[in-house]
């Protein structure tokens, strides 16, 4: 197991799996980027027709939380990057459950669900 350990395609998978973090995390931040422009489009687009009784600020906000969001993941990326390293040079690192991953998918499906919610109620 040890051998196993040191192998450096154990490295180079460790840094596949950061370099994915890190792509999601800057997914993340220009979905959201791109969301909250959106919204401010839509403000200018109806500021010359008369209030409308649905506000835009909802995309500002969810954009902002998105990008937040995705700095979120990259901070862990790096620290779960660190620290797998370091268990990898030690002989110490067992497998176990992407908790990271379990939390990012049950929390996009969580905003999902509030998106569709959001919209249906908008008819």
């Amino acid at each position: 197991m040890a051998n196993e350990l040191q192998d450096p395609r154990t490295y180079f998978a460790a840094e596949r799996t950061f370099l994915a973090w890190i792509r999601t995390g800057l997914g993340l931040m220009g979905v959201g980027f791109a969301l909250a422009r959106f919204g401010l489009f839509l403000r200018e687009f109806r500021s010359n027709q008369p209030a409308s009784p649905h506000s835009t600020g909802l995309s500002v906000y969810s954009g902002a939380g998105l990008v937040a969001l995705g700095v979120i993941v990259n901070v862990s990326a790096v620290v779960g990057h660190i620290r797998t390293v370091r268990e990898l040079r030690s002989g110490a690192w067992t497998p176990g459950i992407a908790r990271n991953a379990v939390i990012l998918a049950l929390l996009l499906a969580l905003a999902g669900a509030a998106v569709g919610v959001y919209l249906l109620l908008l008819r």
